[in-house]
């Protein structure tokens, strides 16, 4: 091959869509089941149990579908639901009734009912479009951003003005990172806030400790790091979360706070201000 050099207007015009296939096996067989269900004006747990029986992955998979319930959060709500013994095949088949009780609960017969008789127009395809594509980004910016809200009134009530928010701070030997609060500014800060929801800004479980190893690489060692986090689905990652947790249990991560932990937050800001002289 020949080495020459090329242009960007060569490989701008040589560009194509990348059109893929979206239809798994398992998606295809789900659709398979549904275009099977009877219609019918109401629906009850036998109707249910006569979708999982004809197999459970693919019938939880419907399920989740009527429910408009993701992985992580079915995982949640059932297990919310069924502490103890497992959410999965071998909990439907050693305990049906009650796996059966925890889906009617959660309104699965009704939400079928509904679904099913539901007579769409041309205006709900493409409001499902929105849902799926952009709906989906901004309900996971707001729920970043409200728990980044959340934090920075507790701060600006203890510390005022004198903090930065979403900034790039330089640590020990010249390090940088990207934190969400810097307190008091950038340049060298005491304190350090990383706030980070699950299911929140289409973070990947990677990336959100990935920017928490970042600052903790960074930071000076009488720096204070801090993590706020939240959300119920973080139920369905324990063993990320665990990470998180180790983290701070050896000292490299000062506390780790969730919303309902407000007033241990703000008590420990009001110590850190007090003996930090800030």
């Amino acid at each position: 091959m020949q080495p020459r050099d090329q242009t960007l207007d060569e490989i701008k015009t040589s560009l194509s869509p990348l059109t893929v296939e979206w239809m798994d096996d398992a998606a295809r067989e789900a659709m398979v089941l549904l275009a099977e269900l009877p219609v019918k004006d109401s629906y009850d747990r036998e109707d249910v149990a006569a979708m999982l029986d004809q197999g459970f992955d693919r019938g939880i998979l419907c399920a989740r579908l009527f429910l408009m319930m993701s992985k992580d959060s079915m995982t949640t709500a059932l297990t919310e639901k069924l502490p103890t013994g497992g959410i999965g095949a071998k909990r439907y088949k050693a305990d049906r009734e009650g796996f059966l009780d925890a889906l009617d609960s959660l309104g699965l017969p009704a939400q079928m009912a509904g679904t099913i008789n539901y007579q769409p127009i041309w205006s709900d395809i493409l409001k499902e479009r929105l849902r799926s594509g952009r709906g989906s980004a901004i309900q996971g910016q707001k729920r970043g951003r409200g728990l980044e809200d959340f934090t920075e009134a507790l701060v600006r009530e203890v510390f005022g003005d004198a903090y930065e928010t979403r900034c790039t701070f330089t640590g020990a030997d010249g390090k940088t990172a990207k934190c969400d609060i810097a307190i008091p500014d950038r340049n060298r800060p005491r304190i350090v806030i990383e706030v980070k929801g699950y299911n929140a800004t289409g973070s990947k479980m990677t990336d959100i400790i990935g920017d928490l190893d970042a600052i903790i690489d960074a930071k000076r060692h009488d720096t204070t790091l801090m993590f706020v986090t939240d959300g119920s689905t973080w139920a369905a990652r324990l063993s990320d979360l665990r990470k998180i947790v180790e983290r701070q249990n050896q000292g490299k991560i000062a506390r780790i706070y969730t919303t309902k932990m407000q007033a241990d937050f703000l008590a420990d800001l009001q110590s850190l201000k007090g003996s930090m002289g800030l």
